[in-house]
């Protein structure tokens, strides 16, 4: 397992465990894109799609979003994201969802419409990513959309959903969109 930390807010400097085989948020990116989204993050309900170990959701949390819902099909990742709630005591503000992220977004049209801040992570060079913006194209009203993505990845063309700003770090790309 490698170590990531949370880089800031109440849990700052606290170790989180990652599964292997798993890609974790890089320290440098986690950071720049909590930089760009700010103080939206204070008060905020968050989904953390793709979630992982949840170093996003859990980073969303330390620094004061009112609750984060995780949603992975990885039973592993899952496994190792309720340990890491558990060890920095913020289980009580997670709700954690084994599922298809898509076909969770597709059910779930009520949470998608109440976050703040949707944050995604999926596995580079999967369609997967397109199909989960398609549904939140839709669905979303008010929230900022941040996607982590291999740069080579062009996002889909949307109706609601538009590129506000955008990072490269070296194969990673960080995108955020609103409605």
């Amino acid at each position: 397992m490698s170590k990531l930390r949370v880089s800031g807010g109440e849990a700052r400097g606290r170790r989180l465990k990652s599964p292997k085989g798993i890609r974790p948020t890089q320290g440098m990116v986690k950071e720049a894109i909590f930089n760009l989204v700010g103080p939206t993050i204070e008060g905020a309900r968050v989904l953390d799609l793709f979630a992982g170990s949840g170093a996003l959701g859990i980073e969303a949390l330390s620094r004061g979003a009112e609750g984060v819902t995780f949603v992975d099909r990885e039973p592993r990742g899952l496994a190792i994201l309720r340990q890491n709630l558990d060890a920095l005591d913020l289980k009580a503000r997670a709700n954690v969802i084994r599922g298809d992220v898509v076909r969770w977004l597709e059910s779930s049209p009520d949470e998608i419409k109440r976050a703040g801040l949707v944050l995604m992570d999926p596995p580079y060079d999967d369609v997967v990513l397109d199909r989960a913006l398609k549904v939140l194209d839709r669905e979303v009203s008010g929230a900022t959309v941040v996607v982590e993505h291999s740069r080579r990845h062009e996002l889909p063309m949307l109706d609601r959903l538009r590129v506000d700003r955008q990072r490269k770090y070296g194969d990673t790309m960080v995108s955020v969109l609103r409605a």
